[in-house]
């Protein structure tokens, strides 16, 4: 059982049983391989235990569960340090460090420790973790022997190494020595443990780690002061993180670093490259000051074996520093160095960035580059007067060309002209055409351009000279010139004169180069129209026919408009505009008379019909319905509809809305100006057609208010697609539903609830009873019960007589056999005592009859037979013997007696053949018995002795159910029909 549960007390149980008898061996397996139990009872009861003196179950349990300091404990107190040695050479040796740092606690002998640790080797025995447990009690010179012996094996785990280092600067063996060639140990960890002991040791440590410890190395040396090794450091491990440390603001330190790197440490190195990497730590430390006292050191410097003074970078380098940091030292570094980029400073000087332009005209001086001396003269300090001056020195193209386009700049146009004639520079063309337009000097203007038609081939020069002619009216000499071969851009010139009004230079520019359609507008604007006219056909575009047209009619021209407006309309795009131009100018007639002369153009659209549609609906109503008659299928109807709407065009808006399938909006419009636009018949051809429900109710209240004798007419005609319920709520709120009786008559066929229940009280206010009866007969759906109770206050009889038949029909059959006692019609209480199927209301009832004087006798006759099913004949000879009508009773009781024979003779003969059934049924089953037990016999003689049971006979059928009464049947015979 102990092997299978997982139940720890049964575990618990027998390791106790198993101590009471002895049986160490099973607890030791049941220690060593169950894994149910629990450890800290059972290593509990394992302690305290004087029954089992052998060890071992104890030592699988602490091993197993992390109970090594115990087990220590318990086995060293108790002189058991035997089996300390084999639990850690033999069975588990990585829990060295446990029992050496317990030894430790328990003082034990250290020649006892070195034994038990040299006994074990690595890495069985973890390193990391027995130098922390010893380290843990300051006693790591224990390990020293073992360290040493691991070390010389060649054992490379750091936690050796940093054990050895530490117990070499505690004990001071050489440790500078050791920190600095081995390779092995932790520099962050020897190098912290060091900090508070040696703090040059510990930078040494740092050191060697060589970028890992950057931060620890600078907290050191700016704790303790050592900043020239800091900066030799610095220096040597060329890393830009590192600079950007030390040189932080945040820095405290950062003066008394850069005071050893300028004084000691880079004066030291010979090494390009590290003076390059501590150059650009400055730079990225924005230490321009530091810098600069720093390159002077290194260029300016007069020791004959340093080998930067003529370093070309380094010199650049320094210019470039004093132009950002202290540009008044420019001037200075510019005449003592010499090997250095000139130009690249130069163009930083006279950056935006610096504006040292008086210096970059001296390095430019310096380097004999004239032309730049000039730019800066010019383009930097903006003195023409000096710029001129040097231009007149230099005498060269190049200058008078950058002072002509300085003095082009500053608008002095006619000097610029003459310093580009020196220089015959045609360059600056443009913006000297430019600034010329805007002076206006044309005269001057043409000699440089034909200067600069020799120089350059370019469609602006002749254009501009083009032009100057047409400003100085020499029409002579510009139709000469655009006469003879030329690259002018001829249209956009004439485009220009055309702009600024030079009317005859244009129509000479665009006659020369056939543009008809800039032509004719040139010649509106010199009011020749009729070659405008001319014009405009040879050009045959429709902006151009478009002008001619507007200043045909704005100078009222309107023959000669019309010409080409029938050219315009047919556009429809253009049209619109054309329409806006003649009504501003208030050309009404002018405007139909166009728009009626396009109809019958070829190419007539749509929206020439439309467009005389509004315009007749504006100005001309009284033609408006015949265009719309005879048009209506070319014209745009929605923009029509919209104008004739705007002018109140009643009948024309229902006629356009009928012919755009639109029949809502149109019935909605007859309804809103009926005064104007409607008319029945034309109603109810529309209102057929729509297709939102709503607006047969508009129209249903429209009528109401305004042509009550057409609307049952018009709810006829509406019927299938009517609500007939809400239709008669909304006649009815208004007490006018006797107008609506046809249409109520016609729906009735849908046997609507809410329409039978209005019909019926139109009848009954009308006192129509027959008329009540035949709704109520073929249309029962109605409140039946709230009628009936209307009807049997109803001061005529018919209708207390319908009242008693709804009441019937409603399984009510008291309060209907009470009404029709009160009114006396016996026949309708006796049809509704048989109707109700109640025996006890029957018999009442016939009760009734023969207790009343004022009833005919002849009602106990008719009850007994209209009731006859109902009635038991025991009731039936009680009254015929208390109020003597046994004459009366006779034929009832005849007829009772002989229905029971005929039950009884029923009875009896299917009792009979039930009996015979029965019989034969048994005798089946009896011969089944006898041939399954002659089976059984056969069997016996084949197998031995079986003792078994023969079930009893079970009968299919109850005698209940053999001798149960037949059925009763449905069949009601006549009590008054012929005996068979």
């Amino acid at each position: 059982m102990v092997n299978s549960t997982e139940n720890s007390d049964v575990v618990f149980k027998y390791i106790q049983a198993a101590a009471e008898v002895g049986q160490v061996a099973q607890i030791e397996l049941i220690c060593r391989e169950n894994n149910h139990y629990d450890p800290d009872k059972v290593k509990a009861f394992l302690l305290e235990s004087n029954k089992i003196k052998d060890p071992r179950p104890l030592i699988h349990v602490c091993d197993r569960h992390g109970y090594v300091d115990e087990l220590t404990s318990y086995l060293y107190t108790n002189q058991l340090y035997r089996f300390i040695e084999v639990y850690v050479q033999r069975m588990n040796p990585g829990a060295t460090p446990k029992v050496v740092g317990s030894l430790i606690d328990l003082n034990a002998p250290e020649d006892q420790i070195r034994n038990l640790i040299n006994s074990v080797r690595p890495p069985q025995c973890p390193v990391k973790e027995l130098v922390e447990e010893v380290e843990k009690r300051v006693r790591l010179t224990l390990l020293l022997p073992w360290l040493e012996s691991r070390f010389h094996e060649g054992l490379e785990d750091p936690a050796l190494h940093n054990a050895l280092a530490k117990i070499y600067i505690d004990i001071n063996n050489n440790p500078q020595h050791f920190l600095m060639n081995n390779k092995f140990y932790d520099s962050m960890e020897v190098g912290k443990y060091c900090e508070s002991r040696d703090p040059h040791l510990a930078f040494v440590a740092y050191k060697r780690a060589w970028g890992k410890c950057d931060k620890e190395l600078v907290n050191i040396t700016n704790k303790h002061g050592f900043f020239k090794d800091q900066a030799r450091y610095c220096v040597e491990r060329q890393d830009a993180d590192l600079w950007t440390l030390v040189l932080a603001e945040q820095n405290e330190q950062r003066r008394s670093l850069i005071d050893q790197v300028v004084s000691t440490a880079l004066p030291e190195s010979r090494n390009p490259d590290e003076v390059s990497s501590t150059v650009k730590a400055f730079m990225t430390a924005n230490l321009p000051n530091e810098l600069i006292e720093l390159l002077e050191r290194i260029v300016l410097s007069n020791s004959a074996d340093y080998n930067f003074r003529n370093n070309k970078n380094l010199q650049n380098l320094l210019i470039l520093t004093a132009i950002k940091a202290d540009p008044t030292r420019v001037a200075g570094y510019v005449e003592r160095l010499d090997n250095y980029d000139g130009p690249d400073l130069a163009k930083i000087c006279i950056s935006e960035q610096y504006k040292l332009y008086e210096e970059g005209f001296l390095i430019y001086k310096k380097f004999k580059k004239g032309l730049e001396a000039a730019q800066v003269l010019l383009e930097d300090l903006k003195d023409i007067e000096r710029g001129t001056e040097f231009a007149q020195y230099w005498d060269k193209p190049e200058v008078w060309s950058l002072l002509g386009k300085a003095q082009l700049d500053a608008d002095l146009v006619t000097q610029s002209i003459e310093s580009f004639l020196k220089a015959q520079d045609a360059t600056h063309y443009e913006l000297v055409i430019l600034k010329a337009n805007k002076t206006e000097d044309f005269k001057r203007l043409i000699d440089y351009l034909q200067m600069a038609r020799s120089k350059v081939r370019d469609k602006a020069v002749d254009s501009e000279l083009i032009y100057a002619y047409a400003r100085v009216q020499d029409l002579s000499a510009l139709e000469q010139f655009i006469g003879k071969p030329n690259s002018a851009n001829l249209d956009k010139v004439g485009d220009r004169c055309f702009e600024e009004k030079l009317y005859p230079a244009a129509r000479i520019i665009f006659t020369q180069i056939s543009n008809y359609a800039k032509l004719a507008t040139t010649l509106v604007r010199l009011e020749l129209f009729q070659e405008a006219v001319e014009a405009a056909r040879q050009a045959n575009s429709i902006q151009t026919w478009k002008d001619v047209c507007y200043a045909c009619v704005e100078n009222g021209k309107f023959r000669l408009a019309q010409m080409c407006g029938v050219n315009i309309i047919v556009f429809m795009d253009h049209l619109n505009e054309l329409i806006q131009h003649y009504e501003n100018g208030g050309h009404f007639a002018e405007l139909i008379a166009l728009l009626e002369q396009g109809i019958n153009l070829d190419r007539a659209h749509q929206g020439i019909y439309t467009q005389l549609g509004i315009l007749y609906a504006k100005y001309k109503e009284k033609k408006l319905m015949e265009h719309i008659n005879l048009f209506w299928n070319r014209i745009n109807i929605p923009t029509l509809l919209q104008a004739c709407k705007d002018n109140l065009h009643w009948k024309e808006t229902v006629f356009l809305y009928t012919h755009y399938d639109q029949y809502d909006n149109a019935v909605d419009t007859m309804i809103a100006h009926s005064p104007s636009c409607w008319e029945h018949e034309q109603f109810k051809s529309i209102i057929v057609r729509a297709t939102n429900t709503e607006v047969f109710y508009r129209a249903i209240n429209f009528y109401l208010r305004e042509h009550p004798l057409f609307l049952s007419e018009l709810l006829n005609e509406l019927s299938g697609r009517l609500d007939h319920k809400r239709v008669v709520q909304t006649i009815d709120m208004g007490g006018q539903l006797p107008l609506i009786m046809p249409y109520l008559q016609h729906v009735q066929r849908e046997n609507n609830k809410v329409v039978n229940e209005a019909i019926n009280g139109l009848l009954v206010e009308e006192e129509n009873y027959e008329a009540l009866r035949e709704s109520i007969a073929d249309y029962d759906n109605f409140d039946q019960i709230q009628l009936a109770q209307t009807l049997q206050r109803h001061e005529l009889l018919e209708f207390r007589r319908i009242a008693a038949q709804l009441y019937r029909r409603n399984q009510r059959w008291t309060t209907s056999i009470d009404l029709s006692k009160q009114d006396k019609l016996w026949q309708d209480a006796m049809d509704t005592g048989a109707a109700s199927g109640d025996v006890a209301l029957a018999e009442e009832l016939l009760r009734f009859f023969v207790s009343r004087d004022d009833c005919p006798k002849s009602c106990f006759a008719a009850c007994l037979y209209t009731c006859y099913p109902l009635i038991h004949p025991d009731v039936v000879l009680e009254l015929s013997w208390r109020y003597n009508l046994m004459e009366l009773c006779m034929p009832f009781m005849v007829q009772t007696f002989r229905e029971f024979s005929s039950k009884i003779e029923a009875l009896s003969t299917k009792v009979e053949k039930t009996e015979i059934q029965a019989q034969e049924q048994k005798e089946k089953e009896q011969k089944q018995e006898n041939e399954k037990i002659e089976q059984s016999a056969g069997l016996l003689a084949s197998t031995p002795l079986m003792i078994g049971y023969i079930p009893q006979n079970q009968y299919a059928q109850s005698a209940s159910q053999l001798f149960a009464a037949p059925q009763q049947s449905n069949y009601i015979p006549n009590p008054y029909a012929p005996y068979s």
